[in-house]
């Protein structure tokens, strides 16, 4: 059974433009949802591209997106981009800090933004001013490879460098009056990722700071690798109750980080999003092609976004339990199936069938079970 999650203050991401009202809101921390994170590949000055980049995001399934402010020409790309997004706006600002004001002046919901690398106090003042006053949040993000120097040299690149590292910020915006703080402190491996936000979990506890996590494993990989680092690096920590946002950092199509991030979730009951699929490994025994045939509910599950359980089972050994204990399943038999709705046997049919009838008994549990999700039926539900 998964830990109860870590008491942290629940923090508002909500996009200050006069234009943006529809946008969502979105909490992180508290007792609110664990939320799933990405961030854009598009050049920020070009807004067009950038929010067609946001709403496929959105699409998938990611709840809030990340985007990056470094220079002039994407601080001008903001404005149209918070204006528009369905989803609350996070800008990304390293060291300059008339990008953190631009940003803060466009409306963004939330600036990652480490304040010691500011070049002057003078400088941060008037960064966390501007944000005090838009109630703008703001995330610490440190990274394994971005250390401040003085810490690499004492400490080396270890668990407690990035804690002390963050810590080290968090002060600075404590010190100015800025508490709507979320913290991150990220390794490009599994173990070390695990170290720190336990360790960063720690110490926030035990010095009554109950600042939320942003979690993540940076530069994961190529979607394979990147996959399986995220999976046990977020995993564990969720499963220990630790964390309250992630994004899963792939080097892909930013859409693909978002089925993942998902994925971790629905695997450990903590959110639930799409379709879940049970499917037997092929083997001797299946009398189906079931590989194909679990890749092909694989492809209609990309319809829909109704947390429908599904089995494809392949024999008549495991297949008829696992079939009634989802909502929908097959088990297969000699060139046929039998079909399971709710634990109880809708009929057998031949191979080339079961799709369809597979289909329609899914869109029946959405109707009997999922109402909030009946606008994704493209007809009228068939009766049972």
């Amino acid at each position: 059974m998964i830990r109860l999650r870590r008491k942290t203050k629940p923090i508002l991401l909500e996009n200050k433009s006069s234009w943006s009202k529809d946008a969502k809101k979105v909490w992180i921390g508290g007792d609110h949802p664990v939320v799933v994170q990405s961030m854009t590949t598009t050049d920020t000055a070009d807004a067009e591209k950038t929010l067609e980049q946001v709403y496929a995001l959105a699409m998938a399934g990611c709840e809030v997106v990340r985007v990056t402010c470094q220079d002039p020409k994407d601080a001008a790309g903001l404005p149209a981009i918070v204006a528009r997004s369905p989803v609350p706006i996070v800008a990304d600002v390293h060291f300059d800090h008339r990008m953190a004001l631009a940003a803060l002046d466009a409306g963004v919901a939330k600036l990652r933004l480490n304040p010691g690398n500011i070049t002057s106090r003078e400088k941060t003042v008037e960064v966390v001013k501007r944000a005090l006053e838009t109630k703008t949040p703001i995330r610490i993000g440190v990274n394994m490879g971005s250390l401040a120097r003085d810490l690499e040299e004492s400490m080396g690149h270890t668990p407690e460098a990035l804690v002390a590292s963050a810590l080290r910020h968090v002060d600075i915006l404590e010190d100015l009056g800025h508490t709507d703080i979320i913290i991150s402190v990220k390794a490009h491996d599994a173990v070390n990722t695990i170290y720190a936000y336990r360790l960063l979990a720690k110490k926030l506890d035990d010095a009554g700071r109950p600042y939320p996590l942003h979690l993540g494993v940076t530069e994961a990989g190529l979607p394979f690798d990147g996959t399986i680092r995220s999976s046990i690096g977020l995993g564990v920590l969720l499963f220990e109750g630790i964390g309250d946002t992630l994004r899963v950092s792939l080097a892909a199509d930013p859409v693909e980080e978002v089925p993942v991030a998902w994925g971790i979730l629905k695997a450990l009951g903590i959110r639930e999003k799409g379709f879940e699929i049970t499917a037997c490994p092929s083997c001797g025994r299946a009398e189906i092609e079931v590989v194909n045939l679990a890749r092909m509910v694989e492809a209609i599950a990309k319809e829909y976004s109704a947390p429908v359980k599904v089995a494809v089972m392949g024999c008549v050994v495991n297949g008829p339990g696992e079939s009634k204990m989802a909502d929908v399943g097959i088990a297969g038999g000699k060139g046929k199936g039998a079909i399971y709705r709710k634990g109880a046997l809708v009929g057998t049919y031949p191979e080339n069938e079961l799709l369809g009838q597979l289909r329609l008994e899914i869109e029946k549990v959405i109707a009997d079970q999922y109402p909030d999700y009946l606008h994704e039926i493209n007809r009228e539900p068939a009766t049972a």
